[in-house]
């Protein structure tokens, strides 16, 4: 499976990469398990900050409201129950809810080989010699985006992240930077364009493909 390739300064490469058909020709039958996978990420990913307070933990409400009996209504020793407004909550959250989902490695590792697989089926791969920053500068990074056709939501896969890649990246909207063995669903399944340098695509295929053969 060969695949658009460029050298480290934006020029077509004479030599195409081929593709590891283990990684990226899966054959995805339905997407049940990228969308597991990807609810999975989503699950993990989220912070659990809603908190609500309980009838025992709003402010007031000490003195009962009115007598016990005689008065015709009905009965209650607080101004802070769940059924009066400004009163407590009963089943809110309270910050100890656990929202995370497992998902077992052979699971995990399938899932990313079909989500690649499909972007492949849909040429959104592409391989460049090494995806280099040394200045740290945007305009740089920028520039070889537009030669090897990079655009929107772009995902550059390295095998180590540097620093001055990532501060490139960070000032171009769309464009994430990302370490070989960090590679998940939901980035690929999000990216218009995937960039792998040849030593992460390398990477990549050792990591993912000796499980599958």
């Amino acid at each position: 499976m060969a695949v658009a390739t460029y050298t480290k300064t934006g020029t077509k490469a004479t030599a195409a990469a081929k593709l590891d058909k283990a990684v990226f020709g899966v054959e995805t039958k339905n997407h049940e398990l990228l969308k597991v996978a990807y609810n999975a990420y989503l699950a993990n990913s989220r912070e659990n900050l809603a908190v609500v307070k309980t009838r025992g933990l709003v402010r007031g409400g000490g003195k009962k409201p009115w007598t016990q009996k005689g008065t015709g209504r009905a009965r209650f020793g607080s101004s802070r129950v769940p059924i009066w407004r400004g009163g407590g909550i009963t089943f809110g959250p309270t910050g100890n809810e656990n929202y995370s989902k497992q998902l077992n490695t052979k699971a995990k590792r399938l899932a990313i080989r079909q989500a690649l697989s499909l972007a492949s089926t849909a040429n959104k791969i592409t391989v460049i010699e090494d995806i280099v920053s040394k200045a740290g500068k945007t305009a740089d990074l920028a520039k070889l985006l537009a030669k090897i056709d990079a655009e929107r939501k772009v995902l550059l896969v390295v095998e180590q992240k540097a620093p001055e890649l990532v501060r490139a990246a960070n000032n171009l909207p769309g464009v994430q930077v990302v370490g070989a063995k960090y590679v998940n669903v939901y980035d690929v399944l999000n990216s218009d364009c995937i960039v792998f340098s040849q030593t992460a695509l390398k990477a990549t295929t050792d990591r993912l493909g000796k499980e599958a053969k």
